[in-house]
């Protein structure tokens, strides 16, 4: 029932945006590592590069942004960062239509696109943060997370027949003209934000270098949230940094079409959009501990299967097994883990706690799909998919002991507000209730 809640017609056409924005990523899923193959004949060790580079670059270019964008009204950054998506992801199919694409410019839209990923991120979720009750935090996770599994279910196959229909350029142009529609829908949410209040402090409208470390220093500093930090970062750098080396693995030596490449990775994203709609409801009878826990444990216990995958029939019906598993847990742990940050962040960090977050994440999936790009070309692209599996086994050893839930105990519900718990973290008890991604 607690997916039902009606949570305001701003918050609709806010979902909206984000609906629009994950059906045309949907569409363009591995856009990139499929034109570098099939385009300009890259090899195993350059599209894993692409995919390195990029996010790497853009992280380190995005450092600043947490604090620039904390000080700033959310709803204009995120129209910005999806006007500038939309400029570099359009370059890509206007270069490939006079015959100038290379690899240098596949590499460059990237590190935009990352670095503004990482902007938007960050003003997103503080403006949720401000524009949902706390009580609904949860819920409006949960619709995001299910919103991103459905897209990618239906995208990648419509993705797959829009390639081999209209060239290897169609996708990325519908995921630029989504961003566009992104603004356009963010720009109708309408309201009033207040800009926020900088610190009290001489030279407060300069950058210090404290600013840029805020965000590290909140989530090192806090008990729970720092071996959260730490298995995300590893797990999803391992599981990213697979993701080249498969699809050179299946649509190279394995032959497999760009259809059965997209249908593989969106049929079992069903359990995704499951997950996603089950998260609140295991909240409230397990509790957020148990299913914080259990649902980051059992998310990495199936990508080592994906080193078996076969030519043909078997070989889909193996990869589509594993990523319904892998997939489902991602989308019970995503929105409950994005939920207890939020809760467990004060208004005035948010946007350099996520950013912290989402730098360390994309830096570490670019120092680890580096890695297993060299890997794959030394030993194999199967030997290297097995490695990033095993490894991936003794994550759970990072996930934390204890989860404090919303008033300080060890279990809960977690959208909630509270009071200054034992991390000393403040969770203020009461927000304006408006709408984010």
């Amino acid at each position: 029932m607690m997916g039902r809640r009606a949570l305001g017609r701003r918050f609709g056409w806010l979902w909206a945006s984000y609906a629009v924005s994950a059906y045309g990523t949907g569409l363009g899923f591995g856009a990139f590592p499929l034109i570098a193959i099939l385009v300009l004949h890259s090899g195993p060790t350059q599209v894993a590069a692409l995919s390195a580079a990029g996010r790497a670059v853009g992280a380190v270019v995005a450092v600043p942004f947490g604090p620039w964008v904390e000080f700033r009204r959310k709803r204009p950054v995120m129209v910005a960062m999806d006007l500038v998506r939309f400029a570099a992801l359009a370059s890509v199919p206007a270069a490939f239509a006079l015959g100038l694409l290379t690899f240098a410019q596949l590499l460059l839209v990237s590190v935009v696109a990352a670095a503004a990923n990482i902007a938007f991120k960050a003003a997103s979720g503080a403006y949720l943060k401000s524009l949902v009750a706390p009580a609904d935090l949860l819920v409006a996770n949960g619709r995001f997370e299910s919103t991103t599994w459905t897209a990618t279910v239906v995208g990648p196959p419509l993705g797959g027949a829009a390639i081999g229909l209209f060239g290897p350029v169609a996708t990325v142009l519908a995921d630029a003209v989504s961003h566009l529609l992104s603004a356009l829908g963010i720009r109708a949410v309408g309201g009033r934000e207040p800009r926020p209040a900088r610190p009290a402090r001489a030279g407060a409208a300069r950058l210090r270098a404290g600013d840029l470390l805020e965000g590290w220093r909140h989530i090192l500093a806090h008990r729970t949230l720092r071996p959260l930090f730490l298995n995300s970062i590893v797990v999803n750098g391992l599981i990213m940094a697979s993701e080249p080396l498969l699809a050179v693995l299946l649509l190279g030596r394995l032959g497999f079409a760009p259809w059965q490449y997209g249908l593989v990775f969106a049929a079992p994203c069903v359990g995704g959009l499951v997950g996603s709609r089950l998260a609140s409801r295991l909240v409230t009878r397990f509790g957020q501990r148990e299913v914080l826990l259990v649902s980051g444990a059992l998310r990495a216990c199936w990508p080592v299967g994906l080193a078996f995958v076969q030519p043909g029939v078997p070989g889909m019906v193996l990869v589509i097994a594993v990523q319904l598993g892998l997939v489902t847990c991602c989308g019970v742990f995503n929105p409950v883990l994005a939920t207890y940050r939020l809760d467990r962040t004060d208004p005035g960090r948010v946007s350099r706690t996520l950013s912290a977050w989402s730098v360390s994440s994309s830096a570490a999936i670019a120092a680890m799909t580096a890695a297993w790009g060299l890997l794959a070309a030394v030993a194999g692209a199967r030997t290297a998919i097995a490695a990033a599996g095993v490894i991936l086994l003794a994550t759970p050893l990072l996930l934390p002991c204890r989860v404090k839930g919303r008033h300080g105990e060890t279990s809960g519900n977690g959208g909630g507000a509270g009071t200054r718990d034992r991390d000393g973290d403040a969770s203020p008890a009461a927000r304006e209730a408006s709408d984010r991604p």
